[in-house]
């Protein structure tokens, strides 16, 4: 009998070997894996250029702005606007395919009005298939079930709009209601279409800090972009919600999370100032290669000093 069951303990972990981790347990990364994903994951090739549009000190224009991105380094932008950047749509999307920058994200406030229209006919025109970054205010309701149906019938002819010229819309969390990662997870699942998923802003989500590991893992299905910030505690109640990358007292913590998890699109880096919005994403780029050798366990020297704090 004794034979038997270790007969049997054998082959368990013979097959165990074969087929790996059990189901919901992630297999830990060599130190290999993780020098290589890190280096992936935070190459400047995945990173994306946001809130650099109105966040300006210096206003750039079209062509200036993306001529500064490409001399970064940078070649994905999500775009952001105001009013007065209307007019200039079209030489924004004529500016990104003459330097080869992605359009990565729209944003948009709103259902299916005639601001999404007037975007969806630019992208249309310009034949760019992207993503719509959206938020809307709280639905009416007394209960969480009845806010879902009533966000995901207001996204809904919006998602279906996008879907007919190829595009795609990510629920973007800009605080209160909508902008908590489980309700727009309820949002998706009511909505049940392909071309709908998150889009995750760390600067909107202080409060989430406590819980990153377990949201991610809920928006992983979902998640289609991940912007960073440097986060201090409690840093939106201090003065401190758009803090430099490589400057929060939790970035390492949080971006390790990130690094082990099994995320692996794009990367965000934020403006979000009214500084010179080269020199802020300057200093969130160095923030982030000063955070990656520490990220591989490996030394990294000296905090930089920031240009724009």
């Amino acid at each position: 009998m004794l034979r038997r069951s270790l007969s049997i303990v054998l082959l368990l972990a013979f097959m165990t070997l074969l087929m790996g981790p059990a189901t919901g347990e992630a297999a830990e990364l060599t130190d290999e894996q993780r020098a290589k994903r890190v280096d992936q994951l935070f190459d400047r090739e995945n990173l994306v250029a946001w809130c650099v549009v109105p966040f300006d000190a210096k206003r750039r224009g079209p062509e200036e702005r993306t001529v500064m991105l490409r001399a970064l380094g940078l070649e994905q932008l999500a775009y952001d606007w105001r009013a007065e950047d209307v007019p200039h749509f079209d030489t924004e999307m004529e500016m990104l395919k003459k330097y080869d920058v992605e359009l990565t994200g729209f944003w948009h406030f709103g259902g299916l009005d005639a601001n999404a229209r007037t975007i969806l006919d630019l992208l249309e025109r310009h034949e760019i298939e992207t993503t719509l970054w959206v938020l809307i205010g709280e639905p009416e309701g007394e209960t969480d079930a009845e806010k879902v149906g009533k966000a995901a019938d207001t996204l809904r002819p919006l998602a279906e709009a996008a879907d007919a010229i190829g595009c795609s819309i990510g629920l973007y969390n800009h605080g209160g209601w909508f902008g908590e990662p489980r309700n727009q997870v309820r949002i998706i699942e009511t909505m049940d279409m392909d071309n709908v998923g998150i889009v995750y802003n760390q600067h909107h989500g202080h409060h989430h800090v406590d819980e990153f590991a377990e949201l991610l893992e809920l928006m992983m299905p979902h998640l289609i972009c991940l912007n960073l910030n440097g986060m201090m505690p409690d840093g939106d109640q201090h003065g401190q919600k758009i803090w430099p990358l490589g400057h929060g007292e939790l970035d390492l913590e949080l971006l390790n999370v990130i690094v082990e998890s099994d995320y692996d699109g794009p990367i965000g880096v934020l403006g979000h100032t009214m500084d010179d919005v080269e020199q802020r994403l300057l200093d969130n780029l160095a923030g982030l290669e000063w955070l990656k050798p520490q990220l591989k366990g490996e030394s990294a020297g000296e905090r930089p000093t920031t240009r724009t704090q």
